[in-house]
């Protein structure tokens, strides 16, 4: 299971340790991802992602996944949450 959100793409960064005698040490730093279901008003049933925390107080912030997905552009997402985004399009929710 690679470690990349499926909502904004967010994936591993690198970078260095430094140390005291600043040595330099290459490690990798880690988006904090969560297993999490939710909501669709829309379609009326959930899914589950595998999510950043911080998408998901995007996704809070701007009211729910229908919203966050109406406002999020089609190349961050995962093929399974551009499947939700078109599914939920079809059902002609509004773009609120």
């Amino acid at each position: 299971m690679s470690r990349v959100c499926e909502l904004t793409g967010k994936g591993p960064m690198t970078g260095n340790n430094v140390s005291h005698a600043n040595n330099k040490t290459k490690r990798r730093f880690l988006p904090n991802l969560n297993d999490v279901t939710l909501m669709s008003d829309a379609l009326g049933r959930s899914f589950k992602l595998r999510v950043s925390a911080s998408a998901l107080r995007t996704v809070d912030h701007r009211g729910g996944l229908d919203a966050f997905l109406a406002k999020a552009k089609d190349a961050e997402l995962s093929p399974k949450a551009l499947k939700i985004k078109k599914d939920i399009d079809k059902a002609g929710a509004p773009a609120a």
